[in-house]
């Protein structure tokens, strides 16, 4: 019954607790990357690319990179010659140059910093609802699960 989602995912019959901060998704390639292939200006420049693909079990097939800008919502289905199902897996292939990937910019940030990473379509990523407890409208919560929606909701 109950469990976690990221916000935009929440059905509407379940009481929604916020339990992380908005995400937002960061296109990174590594330099040496760069140095081969130009920088995609735009979501549809992404096709020209060899992206890093996830599949997620949950998904039922490849995910397709989502975008955002000035309202306009665009989902790219990115090609390339790497599949995984892990972001750890993703991350090493993008640092040894082999694609572009799509990842959450919380894991990006210090490599960007210290430059091992290159952000690309930063103004196309726009933030969404992160992480939400989710628990049946209709659930009469007992003490103890009061207790741990309490302990979990994020207060930024």
């Amino acid at each position: 019954d109950a469990g976690v989602r990221l916000g935009e995912q929440v059905a509407r019959d379940m009481i929604a607790v916020r339990i992380a901060p908005d995400m937002r998704m960061a296109v990174v390639g590594s330099p040496a990357y760069f140095a081969k292939w130009p920088k995609p200006r735009t979501p549809q420049d992404l096709t020209n690319h060899n992206c890093i693909n996830l599949r997620l079990p949950t998904y039922g097939g490849l995910y397709a990179w989502e975008f955002e800008k000035a309202g306009r919502e665009l989902k790219v289905r990115v090609e390339g010659q790497l599949v995984f199902n892990t972001a750890a897996l993703r991350m090493n292939a993008v640092l040894a140059g082999l694609g572009l990937a799509y990842l959450p910019e919380e894991q990006v940030t210090a490599l960007l910093a210290d430059g091992r990473l290159v952000r690309v379509l930063a103004d196309w990523c726009a933030p969404f609802p992160g992480y939400h407890l989710y628990y049946p409208s209709r659930r009469q919560a007992t003490p103890a699960f009061s207790l741990l929606v309490d302990a979990l909701r994020y207060r930024g």
